[in-house]
């Protein structure tokens, strides 16, 4: 390690930005141990100067931020009307106040008086990032983005998901990374090695337990229309892109399905507002969609802008059309719906409001107007199952999720149009997230993307289909519902609480004490 003090954030600012490659698409899940590792042992040398621990850890994770969701520059380079100066602005303040609250936890482990790195590293810090982790989820709406656990969905720790969720492969990866660093301090090596040993074997043995019932197999369709985002708004591209959805889901353009197409007994999936106006301006289509799909046996989900014209409000919604269940037949105010309920800043709502619309265009963006949907919501009901929605963003919230998923819930249905971030890395990380809540919930996860990544995942969060990006195409599948209740499903993040109360009351005591013997 260097002593000074630019050699030291130089040194924080390259382990920061490594940890990119652990999370998809590169999935080198490894590099996260060689990084904190590193940055324990920085910390460690300069923990004494508390305004220089404090900024060695920003630069870590101002860093780690920026080269893990710099991909947002696309879409405000290409949709937001931004200049690029002002578009680099905005990522690095957002990237500088994401990374708050990670250097917080690791600036309050160095600075709590304790003699034991042990009692740190293992009691403190995984306390405080669970705190932290929690916080960047919930204030301001949260950005519940690169969790630590999602990179390693391909590892024995992913048993500890069907338990604890995402939050508790984190915990893992923090304990792992503390025992590494006391081994390279040969300190604690005893405790250090069988913490190591304890939570490997633990995740192996933990995946291979099953919490939910597989059920009869569903016959799905998950369009991709790849419609040019740029295009998809404009009044004159609607009857074009409409037609090429019907074209790919083997309906006619004059709604009369070809005989040798029929799918019959078929649920088609198109994604997030593949239908790019008002639902109240499509009613006679709408309507004369979903009575050609029930002469068909079929169902289709799709992605719509609705108006309440009472409340003059804005939702962006999910809606089914076809052949869905007595009493449950589409209409304008069909039950059998969902409307987004975590709107993403800027692009769906504006934060203070007042003071930013002034500044216009930059926050003028199209669409960025909606309210929200209730919090809890009814799952869409078709062909004897039943699906847990979230729209685009909303698959990064677990606990939302957790709130909307039942025992006789059968699928999770994510759609989205990731074309607002072109071909840079942004969608293959929003696809691991959805992997992620079908490992979490035990329940297969269905995908349906603009242009793309469309995919589906079963139970345990094997791919059991993709389509490539940019490309319109269809995926066809059966797929098998699950029913029953995984423990995180049941308990949430409670379990995590509870092990940060007593990490930080063992602290406590132990700080007190003469130098742990761990």
């Amino acid at each position: 390690m260097t002593s000074s003090l630019l050699g030291q954030l130089f040194i924080a600012s390259l382990l920061g930005a490594i940890q990119v490659f652990a999370f998809a698409p590169f999935q080198q899940w490894w590099v996260l141990y060689p990084s904190f590792v590193g940055l324990f042992l920085l910390l460690k040398q300069v923990h004494l100067q508390q305004k220089k621990l404090f900024l060695v850890s920003f630069v870590f994770n101002l860093s780690m931020f920026i080269a893990t969701i710099h991909w947002i520059y696309v879409s405000m380079d290409l949709f937001g009307g931004m200049p690029a100066f002002v578009s680099v602005a905005l990522i690095v303040v957002l990237c500088a106040y994401l990374a708050l609250f990670p250097s917080l936890a690791l600036w309050l482990t160095f600075k709590i008086k304790s003699n034991s790195m042990a009692v740190k590293l293992l009691l403190i810090l995984p306390s405080a990032w669970l705190i932290m982790d929690f916080l960047r989820g919930w204030v301001l709406t949260g950005f519940p983005w690169a969790y630590l656990g999602y990179s390693h969905i391909d590892t024995p720790f992913v048993g500890f998901a069907p338990i604890l969720g995402v939050q508790g492969m984190t915990l893992a990866i923090l304990l792992t990374c503390s025992a590494l660093t006391l081994l390279v301090l040969k300190q604690s090596k005893s405790f250090a090695l069988g913490l190591i040993l304890f939570l490997t074997v633990s995740g192996f043995a933990l995946k291979k337990l099953s919490f939910t019932e597989l059920q009869a197999p569903i016959k799905v369709a998950l369009v991709q229309g790849n419609i040019d985002q740029a295009k998809k708004w404009e009044p004159n591209h609607l009857s074009p892109s409409l037609r090429k959805y019907l074209a790919l889901s083997g309906i006619q353009n004059e709604l009369q399905t070809d005989p040798e197409l029929i799918h019959k007994n078929e649920l088609i999936i198109w994604p997030e507002s593949a239908i790019a106006a008002l639902e109240l301006n499509m009613q006679p289509f709408l309507q004369s969609l979903s009575n050609a799909l029930k002469t068909n046996e079929q169902s289709l989900i799709t992605g719509i802008i609705s108006y309440n014209k009472e409340s003059n409000q804005y939702f962006n919604s999910i809606i089914m059309l076809g052949d869905l269940p007595e009493g449950e037949g589409y209409s304008n105010v069909s039950p059998n719906r969902y409307q987004k309920h975590h709107l993403l800043p800027i692009g769906e709502f504006v934060p203070f409001e007042d003071l930013l619309r002034p500044l216009a265009p930059y926050f003028n963006l199209p669409m960025s107007s909606f309210h929200r949907g209730g919090e809890v919501q009814r799952n869409l009901q078709a062909h004897g199952t039943t699906l847990a929605s979230a729209l685009c963003y909303e698959i990064a919230f677990p606990e939302l999720l957790r709130k909307n998923i039942h025992h006789d819930t059968g699928m999770i249905l994510t759609v989205s149009n990731d074309a607002w971030f072109g071909s840079s890395i942004g969608p293959d990380q929003h696809l691991q997230i959805a992997r992620m809540r079908a490992i979490e919930f035990g329940r297969p996860v269905l995908r349906s993307t603009n242009t793309g990544i469309t995919a589906i995942y079963n139970t345990v969060g094997e791919e059991v289909g993709r389509l490539p990006t940019f490309e319109d195409a269809v995926l066809r599948e059966e797929v098998q519902p699950a029913y029953g209740e995984t423990p995180y499903q049941r308990m949430g993040q409670t379990p995590l609480f509870i092990f940060v109360l007593f990490s930080l009351i063992a602290a406590f005591i132990l700080s007190k004490k003469a130098p742990s013997s761990l």
